[in-house]
């Protein structure tokens, strides 16, 4: 007997990845966020020498972490004064925001929201214990029953970054409901226009986002992006101690133990930005040929001003483009992934090689060879 949940999205791919990998030149994989960089030496050799970890690691974090965590906060996210009681690891943040609802004890009548394009993750945890899923970006439209809320800046799959004054408003929202609210913002580190091209996007823990108290504020951060740790499963939630306290206390029933390596791994990776901001300028290079390519052959790029991915639209049907795109051997993801507003738009993904994404580019200019038998670029 299982949990009665919809059918895992990226299964339904397979038909149009089968078409892709027919291509002469082979498939040009942009559908998935997931790295193909290597792990940097200075975080692999953290995690060798972290190896002879016979004893049962601590729920909690070492202090270490805790310690790297906190000033990663402060340095990285201008967020001062978090102490260890502040912070918490977790064995990635997918595990975290599935996790959540149950975890605070949520269930049939209570609501949790997320946003209007979002993660498909965000509801599923709240259909795991029973709970309403809402998507929403409004926050006069949010409901009084509602006990937990979700924002993911910058988005996942549209890159929209929410501004200082997005986020305060929220915040204040809901602090008027009484429920906890996220901050899911594991592309920080990806900015790309206006202001983010230069630092990192705003957090929800900034003091002008919440004043002088995180209560009932929680911020999530992934190391898989920014430092291509994505089989690490390196994450943390940082936020209101109370909340993390109640949570720590469920977790350590659960067993959830983020491993020995991983966590010292990560506390060197917190400290340091060099690599950060070398992953950045690969993936700055990459958008550099690939957006151009799109916009050439015909589509349009929405908000994408942070993130992994290219919300793309050429205002067809979402899975019209994606058979369109599998014709020149190119793999992307629909919109309906991630919302009934979204049926028009896909998802590309910057995390292939170069050698990829210029093969895409170049297809996408009519410049490579026929793609398949029959078919004219």
């Amino acid at each position: 007997m299982a949990l009665a949940l919809p059918d895992f999205p990226w299964d339904s791919l397979r038909p149009l990845a089968a078409r892709a990998r027919e291509h002469p030149d082979g498939i040009v994989d942009l559908s998935v966020g997931s790295p193909v960089d290597a792990t940097p030496d200075v975080i692999r050799e953290a995690l060798i020498a972290a190896t002879d970890a016979h004893a049962y690691p601590a729920t909690v974090g070492t202090p270490a972490l805790r310690e790297a965590i906190a000033g990663w906060f402060a340095r990285r996210r201008g967020v001062p004064g978090l102490g260890a009681e502040h912070v918490l690891p977790t064995i990635g943040s997918k595990e975290f925001i599935a996790g959540l609802p149950f975890w605070l004890g949520l269930g049939a009548g209570d609501v949790v929201v997320h946003p209007a394009t979002a993660y498909p993750t965000y509801a599923i945890g709240a259909i795991a214990v029973g709970a309403t899923p809402i998507a929403s970006d409004d926050p006069a439209e949010w409901p009084d029953a509602t006990k937990l809320i979700w924002l993911n800046s910058p988005g996942n799959p549209d890159g929209r970054v929410l501004g200082v004054d997005e986020l305060r408003t929220a915040v204040a929202r809901a602090r008027e409901l009484g429920a906890l609210i996220v901050g899911d913002e594991c592309y920080a580190e990806l900015g790309w226009a206006g202001e983010w091209a230069e630092r990192p996007t705003p957090c929800i823990l900034d003091p002008a986002v919440v004043g002088d108290s995180v209560e009932g504020v929680l911020s999530v951060y992934s190391l898989s992006k920014q430092s291509n740790l994505a089989g690490y499963r390196a994450a943390f939630a940082a936020g209101d101690a109370e909340v993390l306290a109640g949570l720590l206390e469920v977790r350590k029933h659960l067993g959830l133990l983020p491993p020995a390596p991983v966590q010292h791994a990560m506390a060197v990776a917190l400290g340091d930005d060099a690599h950060v901001a070398e992953q950045r300028a690969v993936y700055a290079a990459r958008r550099a040929v690939l957006e151009p390519a799109l916009r050439g052959a015909g589509f349009r790029i929405d908000h994408s001003e942070a993130g992994l991915y290219l919300w793309a639209t050429k205002g067809d049907d979402a899975w019209t483009t994606l058979a369109e795109l599998a014709e020149l051997g190119i793999l992307a993801a629909p919109g309906t992934f991630y919302g009934s507003g979204s049926g028009r738009h896909v998802r590309v993904a910057l995390t292939a090689t170069d050698e990829r994404i210029a093969a895409a580019a170049a297809r996408l200019a009519g410049k490579a060879d026929s793609p398949l038998p029959g078919v004219t670029p």
